[in-house]
C-alpha cells in the first residue's frame, strides 16, 4: 500500500513538472487583465489551491455604473493563472446584499469560498461553490454587526498543522467603541462558521484592517493597526494576536511597534484615499529564515521612512515577541518627493520576501506604475523591478465611495512563480491586472525588468479576443500590445489586414529604452478575421498576428 501511495505521489509531481514546463511558453510576457469587461473592478484578492496548483480563485469589488449594481467578481483559472473565466457578479443569494470587501479560499476538495460585507443588511457573509463559481450557496451570516471594509479571510493549508483545512476570517466591528477586532472560523468547508469572538476585548484605540497568517505548525497570527483618536486619523501603532489552538484563545500584544501611517488622500493623484494598514507574511519554507514573520506598512516622517510615503518592513524571529528596526523597502533616494503606497507581501517557496506597491519614481507626480521589491536575505537588502509594463493616472473609481481607488492589492506565490494583481484604469476603466513572474528568470536575468539588451515585440493579450460591445462609459473593447527595446528612438506599430493593406497606426512616437505597452481600442468597422501588427524601430522589424472575433 505504501509503495502504491509513493508511486501515485511521484506520478502526480511528475505530471505537474511536465505541465509546468509547458506552461512557461504560455505565460504572457506583459501584464494583462484577468477578466476584461466594462464593469469597474478594484481590490483584487486571489488564492491558489495547494493540492491542485493549477486552480486559482480570485475576486474583486465590482461596480456596474450603468445600473449602480455592486457585487464581488468571481474569477477562476484552471491553467496556473494564465487565462481566466467567471463573472463580475456573485450570484449567491441574497444577490442584492453583496457589498464588496471580498475574501477568498479554496478548500482541500477544491470548494471555492467567498466572504463579503452586506450591502442591504449589515454584517459579514459567506458563500461556497462546488462548480468552479458557476453557482453559489445562499449566504451564511457570520455576523450581523456593522463591519469595517478592511477585513480578511485565510485558510490554513499547512500540511503539518493540526488545524489544516480550517478557514479563518477577521474583521473590525463598529458595534461599540473603541472598535475591536473579531474572529470566526469554519472547520466544515464554510458550510457554517463559529460564533464570532472578540480578539482584543480592551483595545488601546480604534482597531483597523486585521490581516491573518499561519505558520507551518498551525500557529495563528492576526495583525492590525491602532488608529489615532483625533484628526488627522492615521495608523499610530501595530498590534498582534497569536493563538495556538485554532483561535479559541488569544495572546494579544496591543503595541508591538509604533508607526506613522499614511491614511488620508493623495492630492497629486486625483485626491484618492489610501491607507498604511499592515500586511503580514510568514516564511514557511525550509530556508535559513524559516519561521520569520514579516509585517509591511506604508509610513511617512518616521525613520527609516522619509518625508514622502515609503514602504517599511519589520520582522520577528521569535513568534512576534520582539521586532527588528524598520527597513525601507523602496530603494529610491530618501526624501525625493516620490510616493510609494498600498504594499502587498508574500514569501515564496525559497524563502524570498516579495513586496509589490504603486510607485511614481519614474513617472510624473499624477501617475503611477507597479513595482516589485525582492529580498533573498530575510528582508535586509532589496532589488526592485517595475512590473506593470504601463503607467496610469490614479483617480477615484466611478461608482465607489468618495475618493475610492481600492484599499489593497495582492501578491501570491506558487510553484516558483510570483503572481501580482492590482487595479488600474490604463484601459479606460478600472480593471484587475496581473503579472506572472518566473523566479528562475528573476534570479539569473534582470534584463526583463530593467533595460533590455534586445528588441522584442510581444503577442497581444488577449488573443483572440471579442471586439463587440461598448460600455456605458464609452470604453471600447481592445487589446494590449507590448514591446521592449534596448535604445531610445522613434517607434511605429501599424495594423494590416490579411492581404497586407494598412488599416491603422497604433503607435507613432519617440520612446526611451525599456518595456512599453499600449492599449489599442478597435474601430467599430473592423470585421472579424486575422490581422497583423508590425513594429518598426530603425532597422528592426517584427510582425505578430492578432485575431478579432465579433
Amino acid at each position: 500500500m505504501k509503495k502504491k501511495i509513493k508511486f501515485i505521489l511521484f506520478f502526480t509531481f511528475f505530471l505537474i513538472a511536465i505541465i509546468n514546463v509547458d506552461l512557461i511558453s504560455q505565460i504572457p510576457q506583459q501584464s494583462f487583465r484577468i477578466f476584461p469587461s466594462t464593469v469597474t473592478q478594484s481590490e483584487p484578492i486571489v488564492t491558489v489551491s495547494r493540492s491542485s496548483p493549477n486552480l486559482f480563485f480570485g475576486s474583486a469589488v465590482t461596480f456596474n455604473t450603468a445600473t449602480a449594481f455592486r457585487s464581488e467578481g468571481v474569477y477562476v483559472s484552471t491553467n496556473f493563472g494564465v487565462s481566466w473565466f467567471g463573472s463580475d457578479t456573485c450570484n449567491g443569494p441574497l444577490i442584492v446584499n453583496h457589498g464588496g470587501d471580498p475574501g477568498v479560499a479554496i478548500t482541500q476538495n477544491n470548494r471555492l469560498v467567498l466572504t463579503h460585507m452586506g450591502l442591504v443588511f449589515l454584517g459579514q457573509y459567506s458563500h461556497y461553490s462546488d462548480d468552479s463559481g458557476k453557482t453559489w450557496s445562499s449566504a451564511y451570516t457570520i455576523t450581523n454587526h456593522q463591519v469595517e471594509d478592511k477585513g480578511s479571510t485565510f485558510m490554513d493549508d499547512e500540511p503539518n498543522s493540526p488545524f489544516r483545512g480550517r478557514i479563518y476570517t477577521s474583521y473590525v466591528s463598529f458595534q461599540s467603541s473603541p472598535y475591536r477586532v473579531w474572529f470566526s472560523f469554519s472547520s466544515n468547508n464554510a458550510t457554517s462558521w463559529s460564533t464570532p469572538i472578540s480578539i482584543n476585548t480592551n483595545p488601546l484605540a480604534r482597531s483597523s484592517g486585521p490581516a491573518i497568517a499561519v505558520n507551518k505548525n498551525g500557529k495563528l497570527f492576526v495583525t492590525w493597526a491602532g488608529m489615532t483618536s483625533t484628526p488627522p486619523i492615521r495608523e499610530d501603532f501595530i498590534s498582534l494576536a497569536t493563538s495556538t489552538n485554532g483561535g479559541a484563545n488569544w495572546f494579544v500584544s496591543e503595541n508591538i511597534f509604533d508607526v506613522n501611517g499614511v491614511t488620508g488622500t493623495l492630492l497629486s493623484k486625483g485626491n484618492i484615499r489610501i491607507n498604511g494598514l499592515p500586511r503580514i507574511a510568514i516564511d514557511n519554507s525550509n530556508s535559513q529564515f524559516s519561521g520569520r514573520i514579516y509585517i509591511v506598512t506604508n509610513e511617512i516622517n518616521n525613520l527609516p521612512a522619509g518625508s514622502d510615503h515609503d514602504i517599511i518592513l519589520r520582522y520577528s524571529d521569535n513568534d512576534g515577541i520582539t521586532w527588528s528596526n524598520g527597513i525601507r523597502v523602496n530603494q529610491d533616494a530618501l526624501n525625493n518627493g516620490k510616493i510609494q503606497y498600498l504594499p502587498a507581501i508574500t514569501v515564496d517557496q525559497n524563502g524570498g520576501v516579495n513586496i509589490i506597491f504603486y510607485d511614481d519614481r519614474n513617472t510624473s507626480s499624477d501617475s503611477a506604475e507597479v513595482f516589485l521589491a525582492r529580498s533573498t536575505d530575510g528582508g535586509n537588502t532589496w532589488r526592485e523591478f517595475p512590473i506593470s509594463d504601463h503607467r496610469f493616472k490614479p483617480k477615484s473609481v466611478i461608482g465607489g465611495p468618495s475618493n475610492y481607488q481600492g484599499d489593497f492589492i495582492t501578491l501570491i506565490s506558487s510553484m516558483n512563480r510570483l503572481y501580482a494583481y492590482w487595479m488600474d484604469d490604463f484601459s479606460g476603466i478600472y480593471q484587475i491586472w496581473s503579472k506572472i513572474i518566473d523566479l528562475n528568470s528573476l534570479s539569473i536575468d534582470e534584463t526583463q525588468f530593467n533595460t533590455p539588451n534586445n528588441f522584442e515585440l510581444y503577442q497581444n493579450y488577449p488573443n483572440p479576443f471579442s471586439a463587440s460591445g461598448e460600455s456605458t462609459l464609452g470604453v471600447k473593447p481592445g487589446t494590449t500590445i507590448s514591446w521592449q527595446s534596448p535604445i531610445n528612438g522613434w517607434y511605429t506599430i501599424k495594423l494590416y489586414n490579411s492581404i497586407g493593406e494598412e488599416i491603422d497606426t497604433i503607435v507613432d512616437g519617440y520612446y526611451e529604452a525599456g518595456k512599453h505597452s499600449t492599449f489599442y481600442t478597435l474601430h467599430s468597422t473592423l470585421p472579424s478575421g486575422v490581422y497583423f501588427y508590425q513594429l518598426r524601430a530603425g532597422d528592426f522589424i517584427d510582425t505578430k498576428k492578432m485575431v478579432i472575433i465579433r
